[in-house]
């Protein structure tokens, strides 16, 4: 057992859940196998305690370096900011200049405000959005954070213990009451609103994405209740013909805010949201991840009738406040811009596509590709595919991989290295395919299958 396994065991005993975030828990990849921590990062490489190192062909520090780590041109700016003192009695100019910044790349906002992470900047937005209309219901579509406002769409009002299951009661795999459900094909299926306040219940309101006649239907039955419609403007696909376009027709017609969620979409197609490539404006937009390539940083902007509801409603941190996010954040964008990542994030994600799916068809493995091409995912179509998908990431750790069944390309990978990749995938996929072939998926690995949902860790 590794270093890093040794210390989340110990972390376990330490922190509920292991990690303070649950894409980086070890179970979501490799149960008993994962390095869990890492020692230090430059590029694409990454070292584990025990020194050895992995090329991050995964998540990229769940898709927010976008340079890679350790970016020499962020570093300036960082240290920077720290040596002329992170926080103080006074502002730090940059947040002004940042707010300048966006505002260029989206001509149709007016105003920003700040927060440090995307669950927080979401949550600003619901709160600044509900102050301005003053109304209450939400309706929504994709993933939004962790807060009250946005889990209390899984309460349900007949189901009594929601939010007080005793621990002792609890489900051992969190497994979701059938009322429970109305994230399921947005964040995670089965999550217990375990301590969300129960007269939250009805305030949110699902659609799914690209069906607009579940958001027709909400309007119709609660356009004058709606505060904000709340969406990812690109999920695992773009939108259909129209789509966008209705939705912004919808909003404008009950009253209600429109909310663009650019936490994981933004900074990858295009410099900026990505709702501009589709030229449909928001009311609101919120960004975070990328925008500051691994540093905490994130930033609502919207138009000034909308935004100014934000000074009706108590909204401050003090940290919120600091010199290290805006600065991060500034010398991001603007090499972004400089050196239109974008494209290289996209050619890159093109490589590894059409290297993924030549790779399947060699082996005879069936594959399913989905995302946009800097954030993209394949899954194996088979009964085992969580099974197939952990021994996956086992074969490529052997390989000297930090992989999953996803790759979220950034500056730092360049072709040679997807090359190299890709070459390893060929010699990988043919396992996959032998085990499904042989039937003994189970009996390659060296451990559990990994999580494919939220899970209590026992």
């Amino acid at each position: 057992m590794g270093s890093g396994q040794k210390l989340y065991l110990k972390a376990r005993q330490l922190i509920p859940g292991g990690t303070q975030l649950l894409s980086k828990r070890p179970e979501m990849f490799l149960p008993e196998q994962w390095p869990a921590y890492y020692s230090r990062a430059k590029g694409a490489e990454v070292w584990d305690l025990d020194g050895r190192k992995y090329t991050d062909v995964s998540s990229s520090g769940i898709s927010s370096c976008v340079l890679g780590f350790a970016d020499p041109d962020l570093e300036a700016a960082v240290i920077g900011a720290v040596k002329a003192g992170s926080m103080t009695t006074l502002n730090c100019p940059e947040e002004v200049e940042l707010a300048e910044l966006l505002i260029e790349l989206h001509p149709w906002a007016e105003m920003v405000r700040y927060a440090r992470c995307g669950g927080e900047i979401m949550a600003v937005a619901a709160r600044i959005a509900r102050a301005a209309t003053g109304r209450d219901k939400i309706a929504f579509c994709g993933y939004h954070g962790w807060h009250d406002w946005y889990l209390a769409a899984n309460l349900s009002e007949d189901t009594a213990l929601d939010g007080h299951l005793l621990p002792e009661v609890m489900p051992t795999t969190l497994a979701s009451p059938s009322k429970a459900t109305a994230l399921d094909g947005h964040l995670l299926p089965g999550l217990l609103p375990a301590g969300v306040p129960r007269g939250l219940a009805g305030t949110m309101l699902p659609f799914r994405y690209n069906q607009i006649e579940d958001l027709r239907a909400i309007v119709a039955a609660h356009g004058h209740e709606l505060a904000a419609i709340i969406m990812e403007p690109t999920r695992s696909a773009g939108p259909a013909p129209g789509f966008l376009e209705e939705v912004r027709a919808l909003a404008t017609y009950c009253g209600a805010v429109l909310v663009f969620d650019e936490v994981t979409s933004g900074w990858r197609m295009n410099c900026g949201g990505i709702h501009m490539l589709h030229g449909v404006h928001p009311d609101m937009a919120a960004f975070a991840k990328a925008m500051s390539n691994g540093y905490a940083m994130a930033a609502v902007i919207g138009v000034r009738s909308v935004m100014e509801a934000a000074q009706s409603s108590f909204i401050s941190s003090t940290y919120w406040t600091e010199k290290i996010g805006p600065a991060a954040a500034l010398a991001s964008i603007r090499k972004y811009r400089r050196e239109s990542v974008h494209r290289h994030q996209i050619a890159i994600g093109t490589q590894v596509r059409d290297g993924w799916l030549k790779a399947a068809e060699n082996a005879g493995l069936a594959i399913r590709i989905s995302g946009v091409l800097p954030l993209i995912n394949f899954s194996i179509e088979h009964a085992q595919g969580a099974a197939l998908a952990t021994l996956f990431t086992q074969e490529m750790l052997d390989r000297g991989y930090l992989a999953a069944p996803k790759f979220n390309s950034t500056f730092a990978h360049t072709p040679q290295l997807v090359e190299r990749y890709l070459r390893d995938v060929n010699e990988v996929f043919p396992v996959l395919a032998d085990a499904v072939q042989r039937d003994d998926i189970p009996a390659r690995l060296r451990g559990p299958v990994k999580h494919s949902d939220f899970q209590r860790l026992t």
